[in-house]
């Protein structure tokens, strides 16, 4: 939870009302309409990307790069160019809240990206992500932790947390497992197939 990411990245859904220290990351990106909620911030970012169809600003004094591709979206199309020019990590901020069509479309793009690129999510509640086969959270002692199967997470074992499971199956067909909680300073998690999504709030 405390690695830090090459790149922090912003799309156009609810804004973050606080932004980490943006000078740990080595590019700041946005897509399209997300410029706005930067510029009033009074922050320039390094690479803007999108097909511009939310917003038709462009700043002059950054790099920016126009991708038109309606088979895919602006966030799918920005991990594209981040990838082939070899960033590993990535933080995103904007993935979630307004429409909520685009906020699992983000979570169907991490799925397809999640073994190529390391994505963390933040939002105003909470941060998640797709969890590896093996996972140690730390420093999360008294937050709610949510583990979502997408669609299915099988023999899943976990330390650390109120109600733990043992070499149990999560499916979104029959059980998810929504609102336990830490009650160690680490929680351990892993296993064996599927797509699980790992939720902690703030609180």
């Amino acid at each position: 939870m405390n690695k830090q990411s090459d790149v922090f990245l912003i799309l156009n859904g609810e804004e973050p009302n606080h932004l980490p220290d943006l000078t740990s990351y080595s590019l700041i990106c946005a897509t399209d309409g997300a410029i706005h909620f930067l510029e009033k911030k009074g922050i320039t970012p390094d690479l803007l990307s999108g097909d511009f169809d939310s917003s038709s600003h462009q700043p002059k004094d950054i790099e920016v790069l126009h991708t038109p591709d309606q088979n895919f979206t602006d966030f799918e199309k920005m991990l594209s160019i981040l990838h082939e020019r070899g960033y590993a990590s990535i933080d995103i901020y904007g993935a979630s809240g307004k429409e909520q069509d685009h906020f699992l479309g983000n979570l169907h793009t991490a799925l397809i990206w999640k073994d190529r690129i390391d994505l963390r999510f933040f939002d105003n509640h909470g941060t998640y992500f797709f969890c590896s086969k093996e996972i140690e959270i730390k420093d999360i002692l008294g937050k709610t932790i949510s583990l979502f199967p997408f669609p299915e997470a099988k023999n899943i074992s976990t330390t650390g947390l109120q109600y733990p499971l043992k070499k149990e199956s999560l499916s979104f067909h029959q059980r998810i497992g929504t609102r336990n909680k830490a009650i160690e300073e680490n929680v351990h998690i892993q296993f064996t197939e599927g797509d699980l999504i790992v939720f902690v709030n703030h609180n």
